[in-house]
């Protein structure tokens, strides 16, 4: 036993953006080291930044309360703190004989990586060891993409950790609770339809998808219709840590080998699952792919990726525009509806967030810092990494991307032809026909009227025109795009970012494209396959 006044010996173990129980790597090996205080910290910086919403609060906040009661029954507890980082830390030290600190290692954005270098000086100064693990495939101090694939699947064939058969966890310690944002002094929560935080939703999501909703995914993904149930719907799970990638991946494994041996042994299943399941696998590799871009070039998150670009959207920020955009006010009934749609619900199927930074990026020139902030606070799943990464891409400033303006009228024709979306999130066109919701400004006064939309007065008028916007738009990027300088910065970003995926380039190779075409087309592929 301790001597009398002497500090009780724990290990700390930090839980960040992975709130869950099982395939917890450093739960599993502090608590197998003695007692350990688990840690939850509500840190006022991340509270306020531009990126930050109650949305993201209370979706946490419901993942912390699973994980409290998890914790509970192993005979544990769960410690939350509302401090800067490196102030709890030391608070706890005057505590406890802290003798390590346990967590994973995180890809965020610049605040937590300037966090992390303040706890990572406090250790030292300490001589306190910190072990940070990785949960997903993103590799710390990469020296180059050589090999990248192979190791992300090395990572993901390794063993999933069972949950720890019971947690000590050091008595009569003080947690701050759950706390909601009244009391962290935030804007409540106002989504009107959300997913719900916590492992055991995030487990049920998985399987139904795997099981019964995926069967038309490769189709499905591109409609914000059919999307909402087709998708697989687990990335905010994938952001807050409720599952670990690895634990998604080896489900997915298990239900193609499930399917192909039912195949095998005779019985019919729906073909559409293995293409299905196929694309959703290869969007779990590119999820780690574009988290690898910023943990590798932090700078990606403030800073153009191809720096030739510098220059290009500097210029002034038209406040108007944005603001219209934002709330869904632009005259275009596509853009309009998923604007509002992610504010109501926090979650876009790929292909309209795509859509919407075009058009903030192309049709109204706005810069993706200003745009990215604003929807990684309507982001239920906001993850740094893949939001910048295609933000910029979406944006024509990393270089190595065709430049894709899409055309918002097409996109409704294409993925909403009945308008069910359209007319759901707005309803000011409820009356006007299929034929005419795509592009209200085409119809007649009289036909307004007729159909109780007057333009300008229930809904706006566009707040550009298309052709035009797309021309100038196409314009000022092949200015820069065609500037030598760019394209050897290009090739850079390439040779640093780009994909090593060999039998891509193989082919490509054999369908005589030059370097600089071959690379572009096989960043081009990666991308599509989000």
């Amino acid at each position: 036993m301790p001597s009398k006044g002497a500090k009780e010996a724990i290990h700390v173990v930090w839980f960040k953006r992975d709130l869950r129980l099982s395939d917890h790597r450093p739960l599993c090996e502090a608590s197998a080291r003695g007692r350990v205080l688990c840690l939850y910290l509500y840190e006022p910086e991340l509270l306020v930044s531009a990126e930050f919403a109650g949305r993201h609060l209370r979706f946490i906040n419901e993942a912390l309360r699973e994980l409290e009661s998890g914790m509970a029954e192993l005979g544990g507890s769960l410690i939350t703190r509302h401090g800067e980082a490196v102030a709890v830390l030391q608070g706890l030290a005057e505590e406890y004989e802290i003798e390590g600190l346990w967590s994973h290692a995180e890809t965020g954005n610049s605040i937590t990586y300037q966090r992390d270098l303040r706890v990572l000086d406090w250790c030292a100064n300490r001589g306190l060891e910190w072990h940070e693990f990785r949960q997903d495939g993103v590799i710390r101090r990469l020296k180059d993409r050589n090999g990248w694939s192979r190791r992300w699947e090395d990572t993901m064939s390794g063993p999933i950790l069972e949950v720890p058969e019971r947690i000590q966890s050091p008595k009569f310690t003080v947690s701050a609770g759950i706390l909601a944002g009244k009391e962290l002094g935030m804007e409540p929560d106002d989504l009107l339809e959300t997913q719900v935080g916590g492992e055991m939703v995030a487990r049920e999501t998985l399987d139904s998808f795997l099981l019964e909703r995926g069967v038309n995914y490769r189709k499905d993904m591109s409609s914000p219709v059919a999307g909402w149930d087709g998708c697989s719907r687990i990335s905010p799970y994938l952001t807050w840590g409720c599952l670990s990638m690895k634990t998604v991946n080896r489900a997915a494994e298990h239900r193609v080998a499930d399917l192909r041996a039912n195949r095998r042994a005779g019985a019919g299943i729906d073909d559409r699952w293995l293409a299905s399941l196929k694309s959703f696998q290869g969007r779990l590799r590119w999820h780690c792919h574009f988290m690898q871009k910023l943990e590798d070039e932090p700078e990606m998150e403030f800073q153009n990726l191809c720096r030739a670009y510098d220059g290009m959207r500097e210029g002034d920020f038209n406040e108007e525009s944005f603001g219209a955009w934002k709330a869904g006010r632009t005259g275009y009934p596509m853009v309009d509806a998923c604007m509002r749609a992610v504010a109501s619900t926090g979650w876009l199927n790929f292909r309209m967030r795509a859509m919407v930074v075009s058009f903030a990026s192309y049709h109204l020139w706005l810069h993706w810092r200003r745009t990215g902030e604003y929807l990684g606070r309507m982001f239920l799943d906001f993850e740094p990494g893949i939001h910048y990464s295609q933000f910029q891409m979406q944006s024509g400033t990393t270089g190595i991307n065709s430049v894709r303006i899409y055309s918002p009228a097409k996109q409704a024709r294409d993925q909403d032809p009945s308008g069910v979306f359209i007319r759901r999130w707005v309803p000011e066109l409820e009356h006007v026909p299929d034929a005419f919701l795509a592009e209200p400004h085409k119809l007649s006064l009289d036909q307004q009227g007729e159909y109780g939309c007057l333009l300008g007065r229930d809904y706006p008028k566009p707040i550009v025109e298309h052709a035009a916007a797309y021309r100038e738009a196409k314009r000022r990027v092949a200015e820069y795009r065609r500037r030598p300088e760019t394209r050897e910065a290009a090739r850079e970003v390439f040779l640093k970012h780009g994909s090593r995926k060999r039998s891509t380039r193989d082919e490509l190779k054999n369908r005589g494209l030059n370097r600089k075409a071959r690379d572009t087309t096989v960043e081009d592929r990666q991308l599509e396959l989000l």
